[in-house]
């Protein structure tokens, strides 16, 4: 009997483990959750074609924006789990829609992590008219006129937004937020004075601080950035363990296989080490990462926890 079921089975498995070692045999789809010309599909076309190149098949970018990213996601989520449907997925996603959204999918247990390949920063600026030329400053300042400052935000739950929330948490002020529909027109609304404070993404605030539109006071990541080396931390400007960015990341359906995954995690780090992916890179503000599988599950599960306190502690609802 035994003997019967492992002839009727070993075709399957052997079916299935030339598949794998033959990965990728036909064209891979990277489904985004947002429309063309952000950051992400920025990235998606740095990134996308040197894996292309080196993997010997196209990987067609599926642009599906819509209800903050769920679209996409649970159409990868529902995908068969080969490697050929990919979610190429932004901090926000996995850190905050969970907590503030009732999803179709887990977040968690439907995808297999694959990598975290890049990160940006933030920059905490203010309009030039803001008596504050520092960090603690403005925080002398909001608690001098408590809900007399407001800060804007590219929408609820966004990278931009929470980390408005958490110096609001982190200082014990109280400053208000005011949503906007994207990361340019809260810079924008900043520069007219209908806001005075931003956490702002490199590629809609650097120009605004270069020019003088905006005063920067910090950056969110752990150490200085060498595009604008002037500006200290938050770390540095008495918020210890203020280590924010934004991040984007390839994910795969669940049930992947591990060959598969370790794969187009090797591709993405083989990519980021090009010198003209971090060149471009860079040009948009973000920097290339190297993270393994299992370290980006790790680091997405302590984020995501981190935001749900937070966002269950600010009482933050979902639009």
């Amino acid at each position: 009997m035994l003997a019967v079921l492992a002839a009727l089975t070993w075709p399957l498995f052997a079916g299935l483990s030339h598949a794998q070692a033959n990965f990728p045999d036909k064209p891979i789809r990277a489904v985004l959750p947002f429309p063309p010309g952000g950051g992400t599909d920025g990235l998606a076309r740095v990134i996308l074609p040197k894996m292309s190149q080196s993997m010997g098949q196209p990987i067609v970018i599926d642009n599906r924006p819509g209800a903050g990213g769920v679209v996409a996601a649970d159409t990868v989520a529902k995908s068969a789990p080969d490697g050929y449907t990919l979610f190429m997925g932004s901090s926000t996603f996995v850190t905050a829609t969970p907590s503030l959204m009732k999803l179709p999918y887990d977040a968690a247990r439907d995808f297999a992590p694959i990598t975290l390949f890049a990160t940006a920063a933030f920059i905490l600026a203010v309009n030039p008219q803001v008596a504050a030329s520092s960090v603690s400053q403005l925080v002398a300042l909001a608690k001098a006129k408590p809900a007399g400052l407001n800060f804007a935000s590219g929408g609820i739950g966004s990278p931009l937004h929470l980390s408005g929330e958490l110096f609001k948490h982190r200082a014990n002020i109280n400053i208000v937020h005011i949503a906007y529909k994207g990361g340019a027109p809260a810079a924008t609304a900043v520069m007219a004075g209908e806001a005075q404070i931003i956490f702002g993404s490199f590629a809609a605030t650097m120009p605004q601080v270069r020019a003088g539109k905006l005063r920067g006071l910090a950056v969110t990541s752990a150490e200085r950035s060498r595009l604008l080396p002037e500006l200290p931390t938050m770390i540095e400007s008495g918020f210890p363990g203020f280590n924010v960015q934004a991040w984007n990341s390839l994910e795969a359906p669940a049930r992947t296989p591990s060959s598969v995954v370790e794969r187009l995690y090797k591709e993405t780090a083989k990519a980021n080490q090009l010198p003209e992916v971090i060149e471009l890179m860079n040009r948009i503000g973000y920097a290339p990462a190297d993270t393994t599988p299992q370290q980006y599950a790790a680091q997405k599960r302590a984020e995501t926890a981190m935001w749900a306190k937070l966002i269950k502690d600010a009482n933050i609802r979902g639009e």
